[in-house]
């Protein structure tokens, strides 16, 4: 059993290899499988994992329905984009435009809990998604900043450059190039923020954040200011889907509203929480990797057993691979069906 610095057990056998595993294949990924997309889908998964890790701290942990996380994570893309695009190209622009995109997310998501959070919870939705909409907006309008609707495409510190080369020899047969450090620092990062995660909403804070969620009233009663800690989580999580955005564009050298700003990016990041298991943080690692796997790997799969049924009446166009979305759909229909607490609470319900 897996016993991570907060002393915060996946609470099931099951989770424990499960994670292992994912952090096993994770961490050696690139000497697992070759080629650029499989190399992209961990990249991804690591990012969103953070992603999905910092929405369960408001909605698993806080009981915080927000629809404007997305917007977060384009902060934080943005905020490194804008100076690599406009010339400033080094480690010092990336560290600059991480921290002023954590911080500028950190003081959005401050203002917009202390002005709505006082509201009952839909309303409180519509804000966040009414704000998001406002972001999407102005990323489109603001084409001397935000490159509009193209986005910003942008060079990279040389370390992290496709052409650049650590070292001159393979290792394990795999070239130690841009593309390979770009890697290793994402997952490096994700880790320490996926760690630091579970450090927070295993603390004081954190208890104190899952006693609002039970029963605000009740906490409220006993003596904590339940605006303020669900303010401080509001800018927490948001910082940290910040930092996420800012590994994301450093992956792709491009950041624009379709790839950070669009509602389709938040309703991933929802349902890898609800997936997963909310209130966990194991379990918005473990639907990050699922919705990942699924929308990179699907559809070939379908592919291939389209091909395996041809001739047979009916069954490959019920296979196409233009109807992944459809089996996508199945597939979720099927977890939240037999899991209706998420992978990690349903499990956790079963004990082990």
């Amino acid at each position: 059993m897996i016993r991570p610095l907060s002393g915060d057990r996946p609470g099931h056998p099951l989770v424990a290899a499960l994670l292992l595993v994912l952090l096993a294949v994770l961490a050696a990924e690139p000497f697992l499988i070759a080629g650029a997309k499989p190399m992209a889908a961990a990249a991804r998964i690591c990012i969103l994992v953070a992603l999905a890790g910092s929405y369960d701290i408001v909605l698993g942990y806080t009981g915080i329905v927000s629809l404007a996380h997305a917007m977060f994570f384009a902060f934080g893309a943005y905020g490194v984009a804008i100076p690599l695009a406009n010339g400033w190209i080094g480690w010092d622009a990336v560290a600059v435009g991480m921290a002023g995109g954590a911080a500028f997310a950190a003081v959005v998501a401050a203002l917009v809990a202390l002005l709505s959070l006082r509201v009952q919870a839909i309303f409180f939705s519509m804000i966040t998604l009414a704000v998001a909409s406002l972001a999407q907006v102005l990323a489109t309008q603001l084409r001397g900043v935000t490159g509009g609707e193209d986005g910003l495409s942008f060079p990279v510190p040389e370390a992290l450059s496709p052409s650049f080369r650590l070292l001159h020899e393979r290792v394990l047969g795999v070239r130690v190039d841009g593309r390979l450090v770009t890697y290793y620092l994402i997952f490096a990062a994700s880790l320490a923020l996926f760690l630091l995660m579970l450090r927070i909403v295993n603390s004081p804070f954190g208890r104190v954040l899952q006693a609002i969620r039970e029963n605000a009233f009740r906490a409220e009663a006993l003596g904590y200011r339940v605006i303020v800690y669900r303010t401080l989580a509001s800018a927490i999580a948001a910082a940290i889907a910040a930092l996420a955005g800012g590994l994301m564009a450093l992956q792709l050298h491009y950041t624009g509203p379709d790839a950070t700003l669009s509602f389709s990016v938040m309703v991933d990041v929802l349902l890898m929480v609800v997936i997963g298991g909310m209130g966990t943080l194991y379990g918005a690692a473990l639907g990050a990797a699922v919705i990942v796997l699924a929308e990179y790997y699907l559809q070939p799969g379908l592919r291939a057993v389209a091909d395996t049924l041809a001739g047979v009446p009916l069954l490959p166009a019920l296979f196409d691979p233009d109807r992944w979305l459809l089996w996508l759909g199945v597939l979720f229909v099927v977890i939240v069906y037999f899991l209706p607490a998420g992978i990690v609470g349903s499990l956790r319900r079963r004990g082990g």
